[in-house]
């Protein structure tokens, strides 16, 4: 398949690129329809729509820099009868801009998407029907794919091709364990908590004409999670834990070296958590993403490390900003995302780590580059569209795929980044979408949709989601704040510790500020404001709904955490939340622990709160919503409440159909509690009114 669409002007003058006819009849051949309406009016966004959006999902260039490969990303749409499911990927070759090729049948589901030393052949990551996850490749010229390597039983994670493509090394889960097995089946399938560990591997597998059955084990430090392999092909990087527990993943990970020749490695010393590494290509350096120590909550300083030595020293220490990717280029510079805040910019480095120049991508959100031959191509979204695929030229960036082609009818509510003022003068910003068609007098009713972490930030881009009521809410009338409140990353450091050891304390003030600070500006009804957040977004959201329930009209969390105490003894990392958010063990502080759970404060409950839970969660295991249903449900049973569960689902909704279900409830509850300003209005039916099956008009 060929799909040829109309050439996007450069970023310089961004805007919508197609009229809305043609983007009408590009998507009704994309879908199969054979009738169009003369006319399209703009439409407001809904559940349905965000159900079937479509995104770049990863992105590959072959060294020579002539052919660019990528993957589209979705889900099963589940509104129009398709199976439920997770996430799905489909290879394509981009020949030009607006230019693809879809390289492979459509149910073929493709991932780690890279290219043979040679640019011959496509490689990726493909599991058949009840197939382990092996590597494939299919030729650039055309031809039938086939199956490069393969470990028996265990997916293939990752894999890196020696220079002379003679074989390729393989990162893959750990050996089955038969004897379990046959133990399971016999219903002997007791599980021993956290010590029975089995790591992921690592292996050299001959290439050929036919996939090697018996590749070569290479001794692994630890837990491996992630594999590059060195330019000349003689030593491999990754990254390591000493066990496979999450917690470690996060404060005890760190990179090594494995000589290939004799197989004995070297770990680098690192201050704190670390984040991607890219090699040099001359073999020298690495670039590495980490913190600047023990207790930094995010891997978001540049460092370069001396791969012999393994000295090293921060890039952008200090700086109000954080480091979200890097690259090396063929020629030697170092090319890195930064964003300052709520907007992203490139950065070129020389290899001695002077900063050469900085590029604005104008209302773009740089999230990933790769580069090949020193071509430059980005993954990047913005606030009308998900993630696409940019390419660079030195100059400029020129969009080179366009996924949603129906956004095009969307009637979006305007976005932009402000600032507001906290009660202490510190300044505070956040991304702020007015309703379609403008506030109107009085303000409107305001969501604050607040990030999780709290050690991430909110970009001026694509802020719509399953769980982020966005464009969704605009449609509807609703202005929606995203707050970047103390605590986030892209401020830089002493911004991101801010909240350390001091929970709901700046960080919720800041919440309660920004909707004070958006009264005075006359875009909140001060009646009609709530909250929304999922994890430690989840957190604020019950804080909200209790101990500042006066100031919020309605609340939608989901795994939100609501007793500090039994949070330490149930999550699956308690050691992350010692080093950089709490500071302190609960029996450090009993009382102290109890004063910032939202348990606590149940008796103030008079928001209407919908709390929304994945069963499988570990990292903020259900309980933690049963407690705070519980308290409320006992001490304020005059107040609306809801506790929806997810079975199956962990920290985050995964399937189709409970991403569909949760955007569903969170705006009908908003549009129950929040659009009305009525408390006591009654609560919503147990079960969402879904829009099946609604045929190919609805796309148009």
């Amino acid at each position: 398949m060929v799909m040829v669409l109309p050439q996007t002007p450069k970023i310089g003058s961004y805007r919508p690129f197609m009229t809305s006819r043609s983007a009408a009849l590009i998507a009704a051949f994309l879908i199969g329809c054979t009738a169009m309406p003369a006319d399209l009016v703009a439409r407001p966004m809904t559940p349905e729509d965000v159900a079937r959006i479509e995104k770049t999902g990863t992105i590959a260039i072959s060294d020579d820099g002539t052919h660019i490969a990528y993957t589209t990303l979705d889900r099963p749409d589940v509104t129009r009868g398709e199976a439920n499911g997770r996430s799905r990927q489909q290879l394509f070759l981009a020949d030009a801009p607006m230019q693809a090729r879809a390289y492979l049948p459509g149910e073929v589901d493709a991932w780690e998407v890279d290219f043979t030393p040679d640019g011959t052949m496509i490689s990726y990551l493909h599991a058949g029907e009840g197939e382990s996850a092996a590597l494939w490749g299919v030729p650039v010229a055309g031809g039938a794919p086939r199956k490069l390597a393969q470990v028996w039983n265990a997916d293939v994670f990752e894999y890196a091709f020696a220079p002379d493509r003679s074989r390729v090394y393989l990162l893959t889960g750990p050996a089955p364990d038969e004897t379990r097995e046959l133990d399971a089946e016999a219903g002997f399938d007791a599980v021993v908590y956290e010590k029975e560990q089995r790591f992921n591997r690592l292996f050299a597998a001959r290439l050929g004409a036919t996939p090697d059955h018996d590749p070569v084990a290479i001794p692994a430090p630890g837990h491996v999670d992630t594999m590059q392999l060195a330019p000349d092909g003689t030593w491999l990087l990754v990254t390591s834990a000493p066990t496979t527990l999450v917690d470690d993943s996060y404060v005890a990970r760190r990179p090594a070296i494995i000589d290939l020749a004799t197989g004995a490695h070297r770990f680098i010393a690192t201050p704190g958590k670390i984040g991607d590494i890219a090699i040099s290509p001359d073999g020298r350096q690495l670039a590495m993403l980490a913190g600047v120590d023990r207790n930094d909550p995010a891997a978001t300083t540049l460092h370069l490390v001396d791969r012999a030595s393994g000295a090293f020293g921060p890039l952008n220490a200090g700086a109000p900003e954080a480091a979200m990717d890097a690259e090396w280029m063929a020629d030697g510079r170092l090319a890195a995302i930064v964003d300052k805040g709520a907007r992203s910019v490139l950065r070129f480095y020389d290899a001695d780590g002077t900063m050469r120049r900085e590029v604005d991508p104008g209302v773009l959100v740089l999230t990933r580059i790769v580069q090949g031959g020193n071509r430059l191509i980005a993954m990047a979204h913005a606030p009308t569209h998900p993630a696409e695929l940019f390419a660079f030229d030195g100059r400029e960036f020129t969009r080179w795929t366009q996924h949603n082609i129906w956004l095009e009818q969307i009637d979006f509510g305007l976005q932009r980044a402000i600032t507001y003022t906290a009660r202490d003068g510190q300044v505070i910003e956040g991304v702020l979408m007015e309703p379609v068609g403008g506030v109107p007098e009085g303000g409107a009713p305001t969501i604050l949709d607040v990030h999780g972490g709290p050690e991430r930030h909110t970009t001026n881009g694509w802020q719509t989601g399953y769980d982020k009521p966005g464009q969704v809410a605009a449609g509807k009338g609703y202005a929606v704040f995203l707050p970047n409140y103390r605590g986030s990353t892209g401020y830089g450091t002493a911004f991101s510790k801010a909240h350390s050891g001091r929970y709901t304390d700046p960080e919720f003030t800041d919440l309660v500020d920004a909707k004070h600070a958006l009264v005075d500006m006359g875009v909140a009804d001060p009646g009609r404001t709530g909250m929304t957040g999922s994890s430690y977004g989840g957190y604020a959201t019950a804080w909200s709904a209790t101990y500042h329930s006066e100031e919020f009209a309605a609340g939608v969390m989901y795994a939100g955490i609501t007793d500090q105490i039994s949070k330490m003894g149930t999550s699956d990392i308690p050691r992350e939340m010692y080093l950089v958010h709490a500071r302190q063990w609960p029996w450090d502080d009993w009382q102290g622990m109890l004063q910032v759970s939202p348990i606590r404060y149940a008796d103030r409950a008079n928001t209407p709160l919908l709390i929304m839970h994945g069963e499988a969660d570990t990292r903020v295991t259900p309980s933690q919503s049963l407690e705070l249903y519980r308290h409320i449900e006992v001490r304020r049973p005059e107040t609306p409440l809801r506790l929806v569960l997810y079975p199956g689902q962990g920290h985050g909704n995964g399937l189709a159909a409970a991403r569909y279900d949760y955007n569903l409830r969170m705006m009908e509850w908003f549009d129950t509690y929040l659009l009305t300003g009525d408390r006591k209005a009654p609560l919503p039916d147990p079960r969402p009114v879904l829009k099946l099956d609604l045929g190919a008009d609805y796309a148009m």
